[in-house]
Parts: structure tokens; sequence; C-alpha cells
């Protein structure tokens, strides 16, 4: 059984407290094509933003912008005005905790590159073992202490030897 139809992910939605400050992260440091904005979106009235958002009935939508980042799903990142306050941004362990992995080529040039912008990366990149023995990775923070990876894996990764399915690959994505 599977979701009929399904063909992939299109896109991963994220809000941000400043979106100025994301474009400017996503478009001139990382590289992503900043396609399109939508937005203002409230509703004085009604549970339009509760029925379809499961958001306080008063927050606003302040803005969006949809990024295409080279191959892989797009980004719909939002600014929202919450009307019942903000949460903390959640760290990989907590319920909701999350992160964004880009593949680069050359994992210590991309390295470089961030430190070189200012960016915060946490540690140095690490060697993968077992099945994703052939894979190096490394976190980093965006201006707003979002997670994010870098992971490359030139060689492949051990699993793929004997697997019959593999994961998709932003390098081969027609695999």
């Amino acid at each position: 059984m599977a979701l009929p139809g399904l063909r992939g992910t299109e896109h991963i939605g994220f809000t941000v407290p400043d979106l100025d400050e994301a474009d400017d992260f996503f478009v001139n440091t990382i590289g992503c094509d900043r396609i399109y904005s939508l937005g203002p979106f409230e509703h004085a009235e009604g549970d339009w933003m509760l029925e379809h958002l499961d958001v306080h009935p008063r927050t606003v939508m302040r803005k969006l912008n949809f990024y295409r980042c080279r191959t892989g799903p797009n980004f719909e990142v939002f600014q929202f005005e919450a009307a019942d306050g903000q949460s903390p941004q959640p760290r990989n362990s907590d319920l909701g905790g999350h992160h964004l992995a880009f593949y680069v080529d050359d994992l210590d040039a991309a390295v470089g590159y961030l430190r070189s912008k200012g960016i915060r990366v946490l540690g140095e990149p690490t060697e993968s073992r077992n099945a994703s023995d052939g894979q190096r990775w490394v976190y980093f923070l965006s201006p707003w202490g979002m997670q994010f990876e870098l992971v490359s894996f030139p060689n492949g990764k051990a699993y793929e030897k004997d697997a019959a399915v593999l994961l998709w690959h932003p390098a081969h994505p027609d695999r």
C-alpha cells in the first residue's frame, strides 16, 4: 500500500523569525534561487487559520518565499506573527526537532566557505560508520539558529553494495 500517485517530496516548509535575514542566507550564502513570494495572509474573523494550518485563528502569515536549491525539494519559508506567542526553536533531540541537509561534492571546501562567511560550524567533519561508511558530515547553524547539515559521500555508502533500493541522491537524481 502507498499513497496514491506519490512521486516524492515537492517542498519542505519551515518558519523563520526574520524572512529578510533568511532570504539573505539562502540566496547569498547557500546559493538558492528565490522563485516567488506571497503574503500577507490574515483572517480577522472565523477559524480559517486554525482549520487549515492548525495555528491560532488570529495568527498572521506576514510573508513566505519559495526557493529552489539545485536538485532536491523546494523550500517554503514563512514569517508568522503568532497570535498566541512563539515557541522556542526545537533542538534535534526535541519532539519536532529537525535539520536540513545539503549534499556537497567537497565537504572540506564547503566547510571552509561557510566559516569564511561567519557561519557557525559545529565541530569538525565526522566520518560515518557501518551502513553509512563512506559518508562525511558536519552540522552548522543559520543566523537565526536553525540546524543544517553538510553531507558528502562521493564514492557512495557501504549499504549500497547489497541494497535493492538506494536512497535518493541529489548528485544522481535519476537513479
